[in-house]
């Protein structure tokens, strides 16, 4: 998930991998740097996200080259688009797009699988977003500032942790704003107790 503030973002992520029911990886990093202050939040199949965070970073490394700027939070997020588009068919790939530039400051963008650019305040991609929903619609506040922001995502990848089985792990997360970005891991223990709904056994 990422969310938008004064004057940055913050994306987070959780760090389990899963093929079908088992897990494959428990310590990945999803958040995946594609500029200096632009960062994507892959979900869907692993090769295939990759792959294109992959060719979009290679993309804009020479956007910037050729036109002797830092791309916008924009132009990334379109190069996301034509290439999940171009490849609904064969690939499953959902990016959340977020960064900073001087143009636009903080910005998200969110493109499903299948190809569309959305602007949005916060996103959420990947399996464990269906058991969020309500609580982004609940705890998010126009206007939070950065640490509210954090505890904002921090919760709500605890959530969709405790509930989703495909999602576990730590929570990675960064702060990227003019200054630059602030990586960010809470490990399992660090991160918020939920309520479990279970009881002691009798």
């Amino acid at each position: 998930m990422a969310v938008e503030f004064d004057g940055g973002v913050v994306v987070g992520a959780d760090t389990r991998v899963t093929a079908g029911q088992e897990v494959t990886n428990r310590v990945i990093d999803k958040l995946y740097k594609v500029h200096d202050r632009i960062y994507c939040c892959r979900s869907g199949s692993a090769a295939d996200t990759e792959m294109i965070a992959d060719t979009v970073a290679y993309q804009l490394d020479f956007f910037s080259v050729q036109m002797g700027e830092s791309p916008s939070v924009h132009v990334a997020a379109q190069m996301f688009n034509q290439h999940c588009y171009s490849h609904r068919e064969e690939m499953v790939a959902g990016m959340i797009v977020a960064g900073w530039d001087c143009r636009g400051k903080g910005q998200v963008y969110y493109v499903p699988v299948g190809g569309m650019v959305l602007r949005q305040a916060v996103a959420i991609g990947g399996s464990g977003s269906t058991y969020i929903t309500g609580f982004v619609d609940s705890a998010y506040k126009p206007g939070m500032d950065k640490d509210e922001c954090l505890e904002f995502t921090v919760r709500g990848l605890t959530v969709a942790m405790g509930r989703d089985c495909m999602s576990g792990g730590a929570a990675r997360l960064a702060i990227i704003t003019e200054e630059g970005v602030q990586r960010i891991d809470r490990l399992e223990h660090d991160l918020p107790k939920l309520y479990s709904g279970c009881h002691d056994t009798i």
